[in-house]
C-alpha cells in the first residue's frame, strides 16, 4: 500500500522513525519501523530525509531542561537520564508544554518527494535544506506563534518529514546530506548570535564554547565579517579552531579567564559570544571594553550566574539574548554555502536507529562541529 501523492514517486505508507515518548532519559527515545508516513498538506512539501543533525535543543527538550525548575547545566548524567525536578508544563524553549509522541530533529537535508495543494509539482526532486524556524507572519518574535521544527511540530529523525514549502530551501552544492545537516540550527543560531552584537570589521570577539556546532559556526561567520576571533575551548581542539579562523585559543579550564582574554586581545575585547554560561559568564563581562557587547544563545554549563550589575551600568554594556532567528537568515546562509564560504564540520554520523548512541556521543563534547544521523 502507498499513500496518494500528485507525484510519480512511490512513497511508502509506513516509515522508520525515532519518536520521543515523553520527557526524561534516553529510554524515552523509541525506534519504530511502522510509523505512518506524513502527507504534505496545502502549502507543504514532503521531504525524503537524507540526514538530520543533532543539537542542544534535542537534549534540552527531551529532559525538559528549559523549565525554570532545573538550575544545573546539561551534565552527562542529566542529559542521559533526565532531571527529576523538571517541569513538563514549561519544558520547551518557549516555556510551554509540548505534545507526545514527538519526532525531534531540526537539522534536515534531503530531497522533496511530494508536494501538497498549491505547490508547483516541479519542486519534486529538488535537493533541499530545511529552515527550522516556522515563523509567524507579522510579529515573528512572538513565541506563542513561532514554532521550531522538531519541537512544536514533528521533525527530521525519520525517513520522511513535511514542512512549509518556503522552509524547504533549494540548494546546489557537492556537499553530502550528512554535511548539510550540520548547518541549520548551528549556523542560523550563530548568525543571529553574532548579528545581535553588530560586530564590525577589525573588532575583537571572544567566543565561549567555540568547538561546538554554534561556536565553530560563529568562528567562520565572525571571520567573514572581518573580525579578530579569540576562541575558548578545550586545549585539545585548538589546532582545528585556528584552522577555522581563530587567532588564538584559550583553554576553557584557565584559572583566570578574564586575564587570559585580556592578554589574547591585547586589552579589552569588543564583543563576547557565549553558549556556555555558568562560571565563565562574569569573566567574559569583566573582559569587555567600555561600550562592549555580549550575546548569549545558551548556558550548557549552568543557567544561573552571579552578576555584578555595576559592570553593565558603569561600562555602558549591551547584553542580548539570541533565540528566535529573523526571517531570511537560512536563505542567506544557503548562498554562502553554495559559494563555498562556509565549511561543514561533520564530526560523526550514526544510522537513525542509533540516535540514542549519537546523543550519548554528543553529550560527551569530545567532538568539534556536529553529529548527525543518516536515514
Amino acid at each position: 500500500m502507498t499513500l496518494p501523492t500528485i507525484a510519480a514517486m512511490t512513497i511508502p505508507d509506513k516509515m522508520r522513525v525515532v519518536v520521543l515518548t515523553g520527557h526524561g532519559g534516553l529510554d524515552k527515545l523509541e525506534y519504530r519501523e511502522d510509523w505512518p508516513t506524513p502527507q504534505a498538506g496545502p502549502g507543504e512539501v514532503l521531504v525524503r530525509v537524507g540526514a538530520c543533525g543533532l543539537n542542544n535543543t534535542d537534549i534540552n527538550t527531551r529532559t525538559a531542561w528549559y523549565s525554570k525548575a532545573v538550575t544545573e547545566g546539561i551534565t552527562d548524567a542529566g542529559g542521559k537520564g533526565g532531571f527529576d525536578q523538571a517541569d513538563a508544563a514549561t519544558g520547551s524553549w518557549g516555556s510551554s508544554s509540548i505534545s507526545f509522541p514527538r519526532i525531534q530533529g531540526a537539522d534536515v537535508a534531503g530531497t522533496i518527494a511530494a508536494v501538497g495543494e498549491g505547490i508547483d509539482s516541479a519542486r519534486i526532486g529538488e535537493r533541499v535544506i530545511l529552515d527550522p524556524w516556522l515563523l509567524a507572519s507579522g510579529d515573528w518574535l512572538d513565541p506563542s506563534r513561532s514554532q521550531y521544527f522538531g519541537s512544536e511540530v514533528d521533525g527530521g529523525f525519520a525517513e520522511y518529514t513535511k514542512t512549509r514549502s518556503e522552509n524547504a530551501i533549494l540548494i546546489d552544492t557537492p556537499q553530502s546530506d550528512a554535511e548539510l545537516a550540520t548547518y541549520p540550527c548551528a549556523y542560523t543560531t550563530a548568525e543571529n548570535l553574532t548579528a545581535r552584537t553588530g560586530l564590525q570589521p577589525g573588532e575583537t570577539v571572544v567566543i565561549n564554547g567555540a568547538s561546538g556546532g554554534v561556536g565553530s559556526a560563529a568562528i567562520q561567520l565572525c571571520r567573514l565579517r572581518g573580525a579578530r576571533v579569540i576562541a575558548i575551548a578545550s586545549a585539545t581542539k585548538a589546532d582545528l579552531l585556528i584552522e577555522l579562523g581563530a587567532e588564538s585559543v584559550i583553554d576553557r579550564n584557565e584559572a583566570d579567564l578574564e586575564q587570559a582574554i585580556r592578554e589574547a586581545a591585547g586589552g579589552a575585547a569588543d564583543v563576547a559570544l557565549d553558549v556556555v554560561g555558568g562560571n565563565s559568564f562574569m569573566p567574559l563581562i569583566n573582559a569587555l571594553r567600555q561600550g562592549g557587547r555580549y550575546s548569549s544563545s545558551g548556558s550548557i554549563a549552568g543557567p544561573l550566574v552571579e552578576f555584578d550589575l555595576r559592570q553593565l551600568v558603569y561600562k555602558d554594556l549591551q547584553l542580548t539574548g539570541a533565540t528566535i532567528v529573523p526571517p531570511g537568515t537560512m536563505a542567506r546562509l544557503v548562498r554562502l554555502i553554495e559559494q563555498d564560504l562556509l565549511r561543514p564540520l561533520l564530526a560523526q554520523a550514526f544510522p537513525l536507529e542509533q540516535l540514542g548512541q549519537a546523543q550519548e556521543a554528543f553529550l560527551q563534547k569530545k567532538h568539534v562541529g556536529n553529529i548527525v544521523v543518516e536515514t
